[in-house]
């Protein structure tokens, strides 16, 4: 059942009760309040969990929410210079949480915003305040933007390429106004935003913040996370990227110029596993240089659980190709990914994309299957099960190795079962409802009793009664 609204107005008519009528001190007031609404519920989620401040005059009836206060000096209409100190308020009191950004936007904010911008373009300074306003107040709110906004992030692109922190500043505003927003990715795609992410990288490849924004943006890109949409274009836009912008070389390159910062080389191989959507380009990534650079960051980085999770999912991002599955393991692959599990045993997410990426590597492949047994693969899985009995995901991904280790190399049914791998299924079986078929088939394939129900069985006779 969805949950009840109320505005800010009457969430700080609440507090104000409480403090003059009840008595309350400020602290005491709020709390009350929250407690109150949320016993009733009420969603809070939009509504900003603070005392109202006192304003310049320090009148009474002025007292209002300190983001509102920025706004209204920015909403006089002064000239761009005499409000840099408003503008940047403004941005440290959106950047504060979700509610601030959301009671601004109902107050116009974005109009305002956006008309800063506009009238900044020609002053860095200036500009770099006003975007950084506007980048701050999208963040969640991207159904703000609009069609002249879009054109003013894409000129502002364009007119500051040669200059690093004013595209990193755009860029961010592109990716917030992108996330969970098929239409806007549409239209600034088709507005040209792609060459001039993928430019910015090969430009700026030594400002690691920028080549981490710009991978993000195009990353986003390829997303299909609009709910509002039946159909996306993320499979068009990770193509465009690949074929028409050269985006698989442009961010191998820059993960070669960053070997040494592990969150730029976390968001670098996170947009490429987003690439990988054809056969074909899991092959280019290899032959790029990429696996090679993936192999090294596993053995010089596993330290970084971030990173190691970020490699793993690259790696089983472009092993659906069978030649790059037999380059992984020619590579020493299956040992590196047992080692950075074992090495991490304790994150799930690494358990889970390590266990994702044996599984797709032993896929059709009773050769890979050999050294992953050899390696200690199935016993890291099994390992990894124990370790996390409520990871769905785990669970899910270690049955599926599993299950690929023995659907071709029935001898290695015992050994498996010898770990105490049936066990662990069938608790996973029962705990969670989404390992059903994953699970049985591991059972089925490891020749254990199974209970296979049939879903659905025909019956003789009539259609009609």
């Amino acid at each position: 059942m969805a949950k009840r609204r109320i505005t800010q107005e009457t969430f700080d008519a609440a507090v104000k009760e409480n403090m003059e009528e009840f008595d309350m001190d400020p602290d005491e007031a709020l709390r009350e309040a929250v407690e109150q609404f949320e016993s009733q519920g009420v969603d809070l989620s939009c509504i900003v969990k603070a005392i109202p401040a006192v304003s310049s005059n320090d009148k009474e009836e002025e007292q209002t929410h300190e983001v509102l206060q920025a706004l209204d000096s920015l909403q006089i209409g002064k000239r761009v210079s005499e409000v840099m100190t408003d503008l940047k308020r403004f941005t440290e009191q959106c950047s504060l949480g979700f509610a601030q950004r959301y009671l601004a936007a109902q107050k116009d904010a974005y109009p305002t915003i956006l008309s800063y911008c506009k009238k900044s373009t020609e002053e860095k300074e200036a500009l770099l305040a006003a975007l950084s306003a506007l980048a701050a107040l999208t963040d969640g709110q991207p159904d703000l933007l609009d069609a002249e906004g879009q054109q003013f992030l894409l000129n502002a692109l364009k007119k500051y390429q040669a200059d690093p922190s004013v595209t990193c500043v755009a860029i961010c505003a592109v990716r917030h106004c992108c996330l969970k927003h098929e239409q806007n990715r549409q239209d600034l795609v088709k507005g040209g935003v792609l060459p001039l992410l993928t430019g910015a990288i090969t430009q700026h490849s030594g400002c690691a913040e920028l080549v981490k924004e710009a991978s993000a943006a195009l990353r986003v890109m390829t997303f299909d996370d609009d709910v509002r949409v039946t159909f996306g274009h993320a499979h068009e836009h990770a193509k465009l990227i690949v074929l028409e912008h050269n985006g698989l070389k442009v961010l191998v390159e820059a993960a070669k110029a960053h070997l040494e910062n592990t969150s730029v080389l976390s968001e670098l191989c996170a947009t490429l596993s987003r690439l990988a959507v054809r056969n074909e380009f899991c092959q280019d990534i290899c032959d790029l240089g990429g696996l090679k650079l993936m192999m090294t960051l596993l053995a010089n980085s596993y330290e970084s659980a971030e990173l190691v999770r970020q490699v793993l999912s690259a790696i089983r991002a472009i092993a659906g190709n069978d030649d790059v599955k037999d380059a992984v393991v020619n590579a020493g692959g299956v040992q590196l990914i047992v080692i950075a599990m074992n090495r991490h045993m304790s994150n799930s997410s690494v358990c889970e994309q390590g266990c994702a990426c044996l599984s797709v590597l032993a896929l059709r492949k009773p050769n890979n299957c050999k050294v992953i047994m050899e390696n200690g693969g199935a016993l890291a899985a099994v390992q990894a099960m124990k370790a996390h009995t409520d990871a769905v995901n785990v669970q899910k991904q270690a049955c599926m190795l599993l299950r690929n280790l023995v659907s071709r190399m029935h001898n290695y049914s015992q050994p498996i079962l010898e770990m105490g791998a049936e066990a662990l299924i069938a608790q996973a079986l029962k705990t969670h409802q989404d390992c059903g078929d994953v699970g049985k088939a591991a059972l089925r394939d490891l020749g254990c009793q199974v209970e296979l129900r049939e879903l659905w069985t025909g019956k003789h006779g009539s259609l009609t009664n």
